[in-house]
């Protein structure tokens, strides 16, 4: 069963390397631009909680959180 988080998803693009890794594993909430080296949230809303903190704990900067909202 997929849940959804209750919060926004955030990514501190000052802190991103640019891996990439995010968006590999969750693309319908990152993408990748690989003009600009950077991960965008294209989903800020959420969405698999599993999904969302697999690319937590995959990121080498740390640069991806959420906050709750409620």
């Amino acid at each position: 069963m997929t849940t959804s988080q209750a919060g926004r998803v955030y990514i501190n693009t000052r802190e991103c390397n640019g891996c990439g890794g995010c968006a590999a594993l969750c693309p319908e909430i990152f993408i990748f631009h690989e003009d600009l080296e950077i991960a965008e949230v294209i989903r800020p809303e959420g969405g698999p909680v599993e999904c969302i903190r697999e690319a937590m704990i995959f990121c080498p900067r740390k640069c991806i959180y959420w906050e709750d909202t409620v």
